[in-house]
């Protein structure tokens, strides 16, 4: 089954489900029919991906079976299945680009299935830069292994010693008689070869990569600018409802009464009222959304007088006892130490998520088997999601992701998949739950709103003496500095993004980096700070404070491409400078931003970003992600922020938040610092981590205004200028 195949069966009009459910996988593995299917067994990827995923310890262990696998059919098409998913971070094209580089196949002949929970290995979820990290090696060494099954059976077949042979562009040949030649489809025929690998094989070096490495564009590019690709909200099956689910109108509140009469009265309209789960449904989606508006229903909001503007004194009052991350030395030695010292609280608010495609679930029961297809980042954690409330065996049910239009974080939640499940099963027909703007802005799980204190002071010689840090409910990722400091010591407060309860009016959740935005605005701010106190350039007072090679490589990267000129800050230019580490990856950026004294509106320039990630598998898409990253990045910079009061949110749409517009995009310039000799590291997230500081210190750098709080808004812009 090739992807054009998968995407027929999946992800348009569906009228028999039943055949597509084997019983078993070994049933799985018999529907393939012939060829040859590769199993892979690696206990560090099960290790890395748990690192990886940190502090998630409610999610179950790595399965003992399998990571990954991969069939090569008797047409002598690759195709590998795994459970993340494409969401545009660009896996549907790199995964594909690992498998055939150790299979030596020709990129054009390797599909792709992913995110389906039938078909696929289990699977953490897709987030945190993981994909290339921890599942590319299982998938490298799948091909490897393949490769050494084929070379077996071409040894056989054409009575020459294997070592004699050579594997390339899906075929194998006797480079001394290339008559004698067979193609991985022809070995593959007639056979039922079934392998499973469990030490690592040896994988090629970089030098010998004729695949990775090289840029490929996206090939899901052309059908999602031709409008052939096909989201959740795409899928129709017979029969289908579309389903409005009554929303609280704000978080804590109950339902004290409800009254559903006008809205069963419009006809065809078929209304779900189970506990407090009240829907309408109705064949058009339109009358649907009409009928809910006629349901009369009446809440009580829990009392509070939290808002977005007294949130971080509330924050502070009810903030955990802190936990060392990282500490050495004396801080109280360092402090005798100083000659200059310097103090200051960061500030970030609420930020929503708000993908393009909101979440969306199609949920089709047939039998005792329900099939649901979901806008989501963790397929496997809404099929648990869904059997647990619709009370099924876990075999009876099956999660199918087709492209995902955005997540960054937003879609480890699958709360619109349980109501569509529910909802299937009471009414016994297939029902779609799409949420609209407001829905998803209410139902988000925002980047929760957080606090960095930093005291720290330099010596005489504009080194760093000491380094205080303390970071509240942020998390820890990115917390630890990477500068030379010998006294030091950072702290969490608050247990990563959720915080404990009572701390956050709504749900709080990942966001791109989570952790690591707020905590780099922090730390390159105040570093920034230091080197204007030291009255030293910028990038020489970062220089001057790093041992650490690679972050010193990206920085002079960054710096040569910018046409760097030293000078001491505020220079009037608007240049900013900041470094961060996220995913295995080193970044650094250099902007060039203007601020309007009179509307203190920024305007970003120029941004150069440079990045050491270890192997790159495809140039390209590292350029795009890197892109998106800083056009993304200047919306938490200068304009989001959610505006609540109590459980109430009070952005409902793009009317009040505002996101970054095509207008706003500065002249990016990217640069790929070469490091072969390391592994592939996360690409989808280290240069959006910079933007905080990069565009913050910019500004101060025009203006002498330091601004401590994201979003850095016209207003905060011009209160920090006339406090100079």
């Amino acid at each position: 089954m090739n992807s054009t195949d998968f995407l027929a069966r999946n992800f348009k009009d569906i009228h028999d489900l039943a055949e597509m459910f084997p019983q078993t996988r070994r049933d799985f593995i018999k529907r393939l029919g012939g060829g040859i299917v590769i199993f892979v067994v690696l206990a560090d990827l099960a290790v890395a991906q748990e690192e990886g995923g940190g502090g998630r310890g409610r999610r179950p262990g790595y399965p003992a079976d399998f990571n990954a696998f991969l069939r090569i059919a008797e047409d002598g098409r690759v195709t590998a299945y795994t459970g993340k998913i494409e969401m545009g971070q660009g896996p549907i094209t790199s995964l594909p680009q690992m498998l055939a580089e150790e299979l030596d196949a020709p990129l054009d002949t390797v599909d792709i299935v992913m995110g389906d929970t039938e078909l696929c290995p289990w699977d953490m979820g897709t987030f945190g830069s993981m994909t290339t990290r921890f599942f590319g090696p299982a998938l490298r060494a799948a091909g490897a292994e393949a490769r050494a099954v084929l070379l077996d059976l071409a040894a056989g077949k054409l009575g020459v010693p294997r070592t004699q042979l050579i594997a390339k562009d899906g075929a194998i040949f006797d480079p001394q008689d290339k008559s004698r030649r067979v193609t991985y489809g022809e070995l593959a025929k007639g056979q039922k070869i079934a392998r499973q690998v469990t030490v690592k094989p040896g994988l090629k070096d970089f030098s010998q990569f004729t695949v990775m490495g090289k840029p490929q564009l996206r090939r899901d590019a052309r059908d999602k600018v031709t409008g052939r690709a096909h989201y959740t909200g795409d899928i129709r099956v017979p029969d289908m409802l579309y389903a409005k689910v009554l929303k609280p109108v704000a978080h804590g509140a109950t339902l004290k009464s409800v009254a559903t009469t006008a809205a069963e009265g419009v006809p065809g309209v078929k209304v779900i009222h189970e506990g407090d789960f009240v829907a309408v449904l109705h064949p058009l989606p339109d009358v649907a959304e009409q009928a809910m508006l006629k349901v009369q229903a009446e809440f009580d909001p829990p009392a509070s007088n939290v808002d977005d503007k007294n949130i971080f004194d509330h924050l502070l009052s009810v903030a955990p006892p802190a936990q060392v991350v990282a500490q050495g030395g004396d801080l109280d030695a360092g402090r005798q130490r100083a000659a200059k010292q310097f103090a200051a609280t960061y500030l970030n608010s609420y930020v929503a998520h708000a993908a393009m495609e909101t979440h969306t679930a199609l949920a089709h029961l047939e039998g005792d088997r329900i099939t649901v297809w979901a806008s989501t980042q963790n397929p496997f954690g809404a099929h648990g999601e869904i059997a647990r409330a619709i009370g099924f065996p876990s075999d009876k049910v099956r999660v199918i992701t087709p492209y995902v239009g955005g997540g960054f974080g937003g879609k480890t939640f699958n709360l619109q998949a349980v109501q569509a499940a529910r909802l299937a099963k009471l009414t016994g027909r297939p029902v779609q739950v799409m949420w609209d703007r407001e829905e998803e802005f209410f139902h988000d799980t925002f980047r929760p709103a957080a606090i960095v204190k930093i005291a720290s002071g330099i010596d005489r010689a504009g080194r760093m003496a000491f380094w205080d840090y303390a970071e509240y409910y942020a998390g820890e990722r990115g917390a630890q500095q990477f500068y030379t400091v010998p006294d030091h010591r950072t702290a969490a407060h608050g247990g990563g993004w959720r915080g404990p309860e009572g701390s956050h009016p709504f749900g709080t959740g990942a966001w791109r980096a989570p952790g690591n935005n707020t905590n780099t605005f922090a730390r390159e701010s105040h570093i920034d700070m230091m080197a204007a106190g030291a009255g030293l350039d910028p990038v020489e007072f970062r220089l001057q404070n790093l041992r650490d090679e690679r972050m010193i490589r990206v920085l002079k990267a960054a710096a040569d491409r910018f046409g760097w000129q030293p000078a001491k800050a505020p220079s009037q230019r608007g240049f900013g400078v900041a470094c961060g580490i996220d995913a295995g990856t080193y970044v650094a950026a250099i902007a060039e931003v203007a601020v309007d004294p009179k509307t203190g509106k920024v305007r970003v320039k120029r941004v150069v970003c440079a990045q050491d990630m270890g192997i790159v598998v495809n140039p390209e898409g590292a350029r795009i992600q890197m892109e998106g990253c800083i056009t993304m990045g200047l919306g938490y910079c200068l304009t989001e922020e959610i505006r609540f009061k109590g459980g109430k949110v009070l952005d409902t749409n793009f009317d009040t938040y505002e996101l970054p517009r095509f207008s706003w995009v500065p002249q990016i310039e990217t640069v790929l610092v070469e490091h072969n000799e390391l592994s592939p590291q996360g690409g989808g997230e280290p240069a959006i981590i910079l933007m905080g500081a990069l565009v913050a210190n910019g500004i101060f750098d025009a203006t002498g205004a330091r601004l401590l709080q994201l979003p850095m808004t016209p207003g905060r812009i011009l209160n920090a200028m006339r406090k100079g």
